[in-house]
């Protein structure tokens, strides 16, 4: 069993009838996700994805009625925020928020309510989870992976693919994929996840992929030095990015000299983790 999601998860999709809503929710269907409910306001009643999904009005009767546990975002910026208090207020555990260009003021309060209010956040501007044979949360593809014990975690969604085709054609399987989202807030941080996989059985090495901007790569170096056992590779993208430009993330600029890949390059340096110049590397480095 993977960490986050499983073959047990049951999904509601909160923006289903929408384009990228029901795009993905049927991808997620077709991998053998088991997305039991769909959620807009004002289409309550109605069945989508060939009448295998119904939609309710609100989360709160969607997990009444389905015993819904997860939530998948894919509602517009301007709503998003309301979409995940919605979701925590109705007893949703984990919220997977898909969503990019949501407003810093909008999610410093709802990472406070939702910390408060015990729910676990991935995102928001995140890929999802992929759990490789037992569930997909989220918009990575299913086919550029298979079942292993190499963890990843990731701040940017196009280099998890890379990178999951890569191990994927070496030969390794994948424990669990998360993508934490590239943006300044967040929900659950690299430590967070770190931990989760230090904890989990079927995950016996790690992979992170970092970026320039802010702190979360020092400070997932510094855990790994101290509470990790399992080995880690780890790869920082931006080496050759200018300072005070932001670099496609809301999350990845460099600020005051702080926040370069070189810095975070050397912290994990310092913690022994090895390091991948490019996706293609990163197989090399693994432990056989």
């Amino acid at each position: 069993m993977s960490i986050l999601v499983h073959k047990n998860t049951k999904v509601v999709v909160q923006g289903i009838t929408g384009h990228e809503g029901q795009f993905h929710a049927r991808q997620m269907l077709d991998y053998g996700t088991h997305i039991v409910a769909g959620v807009t306001p004002g289409k309550g009643g109605e069945w989508v994805l060939d009448g295998k999904v119904p939609v309710f009005d609100s989360v709160r009767s969607a997990v009444e009625m389905t015993g819904a546990d997860t939530s998948i975002v894919f509602v517009p910026a301007r709503y998003a925020a309301d979409a995940m208090y919605e979701a925590a207020n109705a007893g949703i555990s984990l919220i997977v928020c898909i969503t990019e260009g949501i407003p810093a003021a909008d999610m410093m309060r709802v990472h406070e309510y939702l910390t408060h209010n015990g729910t676990i956040l991935v995102g928001p501007n995140s890929p999802g989870i992929l759990a490789p044979g037992e569930a997909k949360v989220g918009i990575i593809p299913g086919n550029i992976a298979v079942q292993g014990s190499v963890g990843v975690i990731s701040r940017s969604g196009t280099l998890t693919y890379e990178v999951l085709f890569a191990i994927k054609t070496a030969g390794y399987g994948i424990s669990s994929c998360v993508g934490i989202g590239g943006d300044a807030i967040l929900g659950l941080n690299f430590t967070e996840v770190l931990e989760l996989m230090e904890d989990d059985p079927h995950t016996e090495q790690i992979v992170l992929i970092g970026e320039i901007g802010g702190v979360e790569e020092e400070k997932a170096a510094d855990f790994i030095s101290r509470k990790m056992t399992k080995p880690v590779v780890a790869m920082v993208a931006g080496l050759t990015a200018p300072m005070g430009r932001r670099m496609g993330h809301a999350g990845a600029i460099i600020e005051g000299g702080t926040g370069t890949a070189q810095e975070k390059i050397n912290a994990f340096e310092k913690a022994s983790v090895k390091i991948a110049r490019f996706p293609e590397e990163i197989p090399e480095l693994l432990t056989k």
